[in-house]
């Protein structure tokens, strides 16, 4: 515990309830990184090409972004409640949404439902747990938000094994209905959850960091966001992303191919098996590494945490580019999600320690446009590599990855221009 930090038991186990229902609001939303599991079959249905289908996934996390730093504006002024369930409501009607839009054949409505209203519901959604569970556990920052964080990533296993395979058996494949489905049943767990969130009484807030600006002032939300500190974190962390949600816009039909050369007698049936089944298990180390190295950080320090995360994703994505060994390939493809994962777990406190808590909203909120221009830039790359390169996937990849290791490479050097500052 901090100094002077005392809990009554009745806020200790109330606080582990408010963390329990910001985990399960992130399972809900972390359900949009299985978009792979969709991208081939809306291709072959509907006709669109890679680039096409993968704007809506773009679209998604750029609005989770710009929606996030809004929201993050917003948070002091509303509370959490009311803006995670207004997160809820705008992430489950963006599937009803996207289900309209797939009866009529439209891109742009498909855009417009899951990318942009589904998209500003995973903002907000997004970055009231965060924010609000950092201030109910000031004792152990990393951990507390990295458990919660983990819950999003976690949420494409339960999309990619559990509710995407079992509605579509059941529905007869019929994508229309699939969607109508999930966007009730988001709609409603997302609200059960979000009627749960809420502030920590002033005496757990009183032990709370005061926030100072990187030079030692008083700050403001516009100054640390100015600041030569805050835009040295939001470039590592585009670049983290950008490698990484790459990967997780095509992992399937990248996983798909890389067995179709392996085994060329493997059925579609097959092989979409196997994409899925990647998805669950990259999934997996996705929500581990959101605590694992929000954990860690707390013991290593903010910096050298990012550093090990971009300096081994070099060395794995550079394997990855020489691999054509299916269980290598998907080996590689989790670690790189594990330390994807560690990027979103030890930011929050990574801010925090930074900034202090009482900007950790605005700031927060602010640095996850990060995330935004790297959900476009990651899948649009690969996106145009396999388009570019359509009877020649491994070729695809190949670029693809050495493109990732550029971007790592140029976060790795960029930490070094960063000054930690002291936590005590």
């Amino acid at each position: 515990m901090i100094a002077g930090a005392t809990l009554p038991s009745e806020t200790g186990t109330r606080r582990v309830v408010i963390a329990a229902a910001c985990t399960l609001l992130m399972l809900n939303l972390g359900t949009v990184y299985a978009w792979s599991f969709f991208q081939k079959p809306l291709c072959q249905t509907y006709g669109w090409s890679n680039s096409q289908v993968i704007w809506t996934f773009s679209l998604a996390i750029c609005f989770l972004g710009l929606s996030a730093a809004a929201g993050g504006l917003i948070l002091p002024k509303s509370g959490p409640r009311p803006l995670a369930l207004a997160g809820a409501v705008f992430f489950g009607s963006g599937y009803l949404l996207a289900a309209l839009a797939l009866r009529m054949h439209s891109l742009p409505l498909l855009y417009l439902g899951y990318g942009v209203v589904g998209g500003i519901g995973l903002g907000l959604g997004y970055v009231t747990p965060v924010a609000t569970v950092s201030r109910w556990f000031p004792d152990r920052k990393g951990l507390a938000t990295g458990t919660v964080v983990m819950g999003f990533g976690f949420g494409a296993l339960l999309m990619s094994k559990v509710i995407a395979p079992f509605l579509l058996r059941s529905v007869g494949g019929d994508m229309v209905l699939a969607f109508t489905v999930m966007g009730v049943i988001f709609l409603a767990l997302s609200l059960l959850s979000a009627a749960f969130i809420c502030n920590p009484p002033a005496s757990v807030l009183a032990n709370a960091t005061a926030g100072t600006a990187p030079d030692g002032d008083v700050a403001t939300a516009g100054n640390c966001i100015a600041s030569r500190p805050f835009v040295l974190m939001w470039l590592i962390f585009f670049c983290n992303i950008t490698a990484g949600i790459a990967l997780i816009g095509f992992q399937s039909p990248l996983f798909q191919d890389v067995c179709a050369k392996h085994d060329p007698a493997l059925g579609v049936e097959t092989l979409a098996g196997y994409g899925g089944t990647l998805i669950a298990a990259s999934s997996v180390f996705n929500g581990i590494g959101r605590f694992l190295w929000g954990a860690l950080s707390d013991r290593l320090g903010r910096l050298l945490a990012f550093r090990l995360i971009l300096a081994s994703q070099i060395a794995a994505f550079a394997v990855l580019m020489q691999t054509s060994h299916p269980w290598l390939f998907a080996t590689l493809v989790c670690y790189i999600l594990l330390c994807y994962g560690g990027g979103f777990g030890t930011m929050p406190s990574f801010v925090l320690d930074m900034f202090g808590a009482r900007l950790m909203p605005a700031v927060y909120g602010a640095i996850l446009t990060a995330w935004s221009a790297a959900g476009i830039a990651g899948p649009q790359l690969v996106a145009a590599m396999k388009d570019r390169f359509p009877g020649q996937p491994g070729l695809a990849s190949f670029y693809s990855f050495a493109a990732a290791i550029c971007f790592l490479g140029t976060g790795m050097v960029l930490s070094f221009f960063v000054k930690e500052r002291s936590k005590g």
